[in-house]
């Protein structure tokens, strides 16, 4: 069985968005285009947004640290550490309130073919 740590992961990913001009670091900690499953550590700088985009699935976000604001149309969700979300199938965008790192989890379709 393979473990990994969170909270090594996400001091990784909080220093490489340091070093990025996006402001971003991430990392799929599981899932590729085979499985339907993916996990992906994401860090983002305060101030730094990840703009509004279209949902890839079921989807959910863990705020592993640091502060966030999600917002779909006229919806809001802040979460700091600790703090989970179901992200509502429609187009939305999150914000970095303060240095954070976020566990989204998707849930995407396969093709038929596959």
């Amino acid at each position: 069985m393979e473990s990994i740590s969170l909270s090594s992961l996400a001091a990784e990913k909080l220093a490489e968005a340091g070093r990025s001009h996006s402001g971003r670091a991430a990392h799929t900690i599981h899932g590729d285009h085979t499985h339907e499953l993916r996990q992906t550590v994401l860090a983002l700088l305060a101030g730094h947004d990840l703009s509004e985009h279209d949902s890839p699935g079921e989807a959910s976000l863990q705020v592993l640290q640091g502060h966030v604001r999600l917002t779909t149309g006229e919806d809001t969700w802040e979460g700091k550490a600790g703090d989970y979300v179901v992200i509502p199938g429609q187009r939305h965008a999150l914000h970095a309130i303060e240095d954070s790192v976020i566990m989204l989890t998707v849930l995407k379709s396969l093709p038929a073919n596959h």
